[in-house]
């Protein structure tokens, strides 16, 4: 299975905006943990930047680990069987990290125990701080192959994996779920203390059903009732567009961590205006200045790193950098013309150094300024 043709459904999926986000009310006193404790890891502050295909690569990560205030990173999810056979290149590329993304959790999707424990072997091997199944993904290629969501319907092979993994690794064990296939077959209760009594160190919740994917409203209490069933952390996700939204999803959930996707990828300042408001309750808000030292460092990134597909990457990012941007279409369509990555470089220097164009940015596109 391809990861690139994985990784162009999950971004047709949620290269969309969310659907009616809530105005949340933020409870005074309640705040995002300063630290998770993961095992023997200490994630400090307690957030985590979601794994996400075609997204969260070494570059992605690194980028999010400079803007600051991210406690743990993971990698992009990627192919147990894929890692087990090693000579894939493909695999060896998603599985590389730098000394400075500690402490930083792979995370693998696949539906056969053995093959999923020997993954998590060489993934422990490899150097990573924690291992992470994957039972969330609502990608067809995935589910088709009864990996991510797909094994929601079969528990007992979900256990299979559990006590597996846990056997062949010391390393912090960890599973991202979705709550069921659909409302009509919800089973993350029975998943939460599956998890538990096979020994797993932590279980995230993204409180969406496979059915949604990422449509509808986050059912946040179902992070809550998983928090009441377990004793290990708990780590909420889904419908985090604001630091706001950080601290009221604790505030609802009491969840140990909070997860944040999608809005990271618009909005790459999200931890650390999240760690700002649990410190202080008040937070920056990014500047045209501060948008273009950002799109610029992370297009330099891909340069300079000679990142393999780096110009289709800056063109992916570029549509989600550039909300809110006044003028943004005009630097959109520079980079999507552009042939060669140091082409998009030079456009957005040109594009930010010009006056600010009259027109005034479209309404309600910019995820960012949703804060206040």
């Amino acid at each position: 299975m391809g990861i690139c043709h994985l990784a162009a459904e999950y971004n047709k999926d949620v290269h969309k905006y969310f659907d009616n986000p809530m105005v949340r009310q933020v409870p005074e006193g309640v705040r995002v943990p300063a630290e998770l404790k993961i095992a023997n890891v200490s994630i400090r502050p307690a957030t985590v930047l979601a794994p996400m295909a075609g997204v969260t690569d070494t570059v992605f990560r690194r980028f999010i680990r400079e803007m600051g205030g991210c406690g743990l990173l993971m990698t992009e999810f990627t192919s147990a069987d894929g890692v087990v056979r090693w000579r894939n290149a493909t695999a060896k590329r998603y599985l590389h990290f730098a000394p400075d993304e500690h402490p930083i959790s792979s995370q693998l999707f696949g539906s056969h125990a053995d093959a999923m424990a020997d993954a998590a072997k060489r993934i422990q091997d490899h150097g990573f701080d924690m291992v992470d199944l994957n039972l969330g993904c609502p990608a067809k290629k995935v589910v088709k192959c009864n990996g991510g969501s797909g094994l929601l319907r079969d528990l007992p092979a979900i256990r299979e994996i559990f006590e597996s993994v846990r056997k062949a690794v010391t390393i912090p064990f960890t599973v991202k779920i979705r709550a069921g296939w659909s409302e009509r077959e919800l089973v993350y209760h029975e998943l939460a203390r599956m998890a538990e009594d096979c020994g797993l160190d932590a279980i995230a919740i993204h409180a969406r059903t496979r059915e949604q994917g990422y449509t509808g409203q986050a059912q946040w209490q179902w992070i809550g009732e998983v928090k009441s069933l377990v004793k290990i952390p708990v780590i909420g996700n889904g419908d985090i567009i604001t630091p706001e939204d950080a601290r009221a999803m604790v505030a609802e959930t009491g969840c140990d961590g909070v997860m944040v996707g999608r809005a990271a990828a618009s909005n790459p300042w999200i931890f650390r205006q999240i760690a700002q408001f649990t410190a202080d309750g008040r937070y920056e808000v990014a500047s045209r200045e501060d948008r273009y030292r950002m799109i610029h460092r992370y297009f330099t990134m891909l340069v300079e790193e000679e990142f393999p597909g780096a110009l289709g990457k800056m063109k992916q990012f570029a549509s989600w950098f550039t909300h809110g941007v006044q003028g943004g279409a005009k630097l959109r369509k520079a980079i999507y013309d552009a042939r060669e990555p140091r082409h998009v470089v030079e456009s957005v220097d040109v594009f930010f150094a010009g006056p600010v164009p009259e027109e005034p940015a479209p309404a309600g596109t910019a995820l960012l300024d949703q804060s206040s």
